[in-house]
């Protein structure tokens, strides 16, 4: 049984059954014959391609919809809590009233739910902003907290992690898989997936197939569908290769054959299943880089009053592949756009390799013209492109392989949904055969098999990449290593990767809650803050931690030593010397950071 469920599932009624579902939009059926239910306690995560459906199931699971044909019962006194996919706050009222309503303070402040919900969503969020004042991403936050500090029987989630950063993600997942209550959950987060759900309910172009775990027992169970499909499909194809060798053996003459040999040729020949849907990322070709990609000397930056950068030496590598992390708004996009050439810094200096060729993927759709139709949008970027081995495809050939096929490729964009024009948005980027690859959220809107799709790409990527992200399980899977802004004007190395992160982030909160701390009545950070010292578990993990980032200080201390040395050997090789200085300056920077993280673990390991 997973942590949160109430019973056993043989014990446990269903709140909402799904008998003989069918529902379809035009011509495109949606959900065809689906019979499903949705018990107390469970937790289902649904996945599926974008324009598949998914969003459809949720709505008739929260009774927003009705099906075309079949019934979706409710249990009784049901309460049921939805979250839609875009933002539908009300542009007027603070956030005081979309989170805790007119609920006086001595109320709210004494709820543990509501102080654990608004600590973990609305971080530097003042409770009395008005909404209409809001980011998309501190929106997206709001709706979330008044619906979590709510009671309800059943929670209904479409793309909840949309515009989350990794910590709020990190939060959510855990509070959900310890709520208790009944979930339903669309998302394309594979690591969200894996730490809250019990279930997965895979939409499938009509029909929803189900399976027991998280996303990592998804894989599993359709890799094994698929491995019979490919069987079966193998022994149909033996016998049709039987069938027509038997057909043409006979003499022309023979008038004797049983006439059922050529009807069953002619079934198994109808029966050829359709070519898959499935995106093609092809490897590009491109120039190779030279010994230098990016050096940063002492760069400060500033936006908006506050110092984003404040003296950050950092050097990115031929094949070096970073992820970047850090709360929404702490310079991660400034980053890419100083590598990309977009922003110059107030001080110090931004040096690039001579045969850097970059390709910046921005968050923004805009700049894809919504009137243009596919195929001419990529046409004024390059009508044929080389793919390697001396082969060439056409614009219009390329499309068919990132899934724009037919009549799609004369689609405006304007028309098109998030995750195609996603798709449209990278593969224009790919076309000018870049050796490097500077990312923002390149996860956003992409269904999982695309993600995937993309992730084999980067797999066989020869140039460098920077990678900004809120998907844990992207970062993880692409990235070499991982550096984050900690809001203290430097890029800290962090050789525990996201764990790491998260971890300075809680020690951070923990120290900014405990007496003293910054806070008030109007901010939530400082709401009822909690003193205690955490459990004994928490400081047993801490100290575990602290043992890690001793050993690590070892060897980076070590290591600083012989850069030193190494520099004093090598004082008359001007070129050898930038390099070792550089590396020296890395080390120094993460030896830093890391020293910073043991002093705030330091305290609640001997608590």
């Amino acid at each position: 049984m997973s942590i949160g469920d109430p019973k056993p599932r043989a014990e446990r009624v269903n709140l909402v059954n799904l008998e003989n579902v069918g529902k379809a939009y035009g011509a495109e059926v949606l959900l065809d014959r689906v019979s499903l239910g949705l018990a107390e306690g469970e937790r289902v995560g649904i996945v599926g391609r974008n324009g598949g459906g998914k969003t459809t199931l949720v709505s008739l699971i929260a009774g927003f919809a009705q099906p075309d044909e079949g019934r979706v019962t409710h249990a009784r006194g049901l309460r049921v809590g939805f979250l839609a996919q875009h933002d539908e706050l009300a542009g007027s009222g603070t956030v005081r009233d979309h989170v805790l309503g007119e609920a006086p303070e001595h109320e709210w402040a004494g709820d543990r739910r509501t102080r654990e919900v608004t600590r973990g969503l609305l971080g530097e969020v003042e409770l009395d902003a008005p909404v209409g004042f809001l980011s998309g991403g501190e929106r997206r936050r709001v709706a979330l907290a008044g619906l979590l500090v709510a009671e309800y029987d059943l929670l209904v989630l479409d793309e909840p992690t949309n515009h989350l950063d990794i910590e709020a993600v990190d939060w959510l997942g855990r509070h959900l898989a310890h709520r208790g209550c009944a979930l339903a959950v669309v998302t394309h987060d594979r690591w969200f997936l894996d730490e809250v759900c019990t279930q997965t309910w895979e939409v499938a172009g009509g029909p929803v197939h189900r399976y027991d775990g998280g996303y990592a027992a998804y894989v599993l169970a359709r890799a094994e569908r698929a491995r019979l499909a490919a069987a079966a499909e193998e022994r149909r194809r033996n016998l049709l290769r039987k069938e027509l060798a038997w057909l043409r053996r006979g003499p022309p003459a023979r008038t004797s054959k049983p006439k059922f040999r050529p009807a069953a040729a002619s079934a198994l020949i109808g029966n050829e299943p359709p070519p898959r849907d499935t995106v093609e990322l092809v490897r590009f070709a491109r120039v190779r880089l030279g010994k230098i990609v990016y050096e940063l000397d002492d760069v400060v930056l500033r936006a908006d009053g506050s110092v984003l950068f404040d003296g950050v030496t950092w050097r990115l590598g031929p094949g070096e592949r970073v992820g970047v992390v850090g709360r929404n708004g702490s310079g991660k996009t400034s980053l890419l756009r100083l590598l990309a050439g977009d922003l110059e810094p107030d001080a110090g200096r931004v040096r690039r390799g001579k045969t850097v060729r970059p390709a910046y993927l921005s968050q923004e759709l805009a700049e894809l013209d919504p009137a243009r139709r596919v195929l001419e949008a990529v046409e004024e970027v390059r009508r044929v492109v080389r793919i390697g081995q001396g082969r060439e495809l056409s614009a219009g050939q390329l499309l068919e392989r990132f899934g724009f096929r037919g009549e799609r490729q004369w689609t405006p964009i304007g028309e098109l949904s998030g995750g195609e024009r996603r798709r449209l948005q990278l593969m224009r980027l790919l076309m000018t055969e870049p050796n490097v690859l500077l990312l923002d959220e390149p996860t956003n809107d992409l269904d999982i098999d695309t993600l995937t799709e993309l992730e084999d790409l980067l797999d066989g990527w020869p140039g460098s990449m920077v990678v900004v992200a809120h998907d844990r399980y992207f970062l993880e899977r692409v990235a070499d290593h991982v550096v984050a802004l900690l809001g203290d004007g430097r890029l800290s190395y962090l050789g525990g990767g996201v764990e790491e992160y998260l971890a300075r982030r809680r020690a951070d909160r923990t120290e900014r809650a405990g007496p003293g701390g910054a806070g008030g009545a109007s901010g939530v950070r400082g709401v009822a803050a909690e003193t205690g010292r955490g459990t004994a578990a928490e400081r047993r993990a801490a100290r575990k931690e602290l043992a890690r980032l001793e050993r690590r200080l070892e060897r980076l201390t070590a290591r600083e030593n012989e850069l030193q040395e190494l520099l004093a050997a090598h004082a008359s090789d001007y070129e050898k010397l930038m390099e070792l200085d550089a590396e020296f300056r890395q080390v120094r920077a993460e030896r830093e950071g890391i020293e910073d993280a043991w002093l705030a673990l330091a305290d609640a390991a001997d608590g």
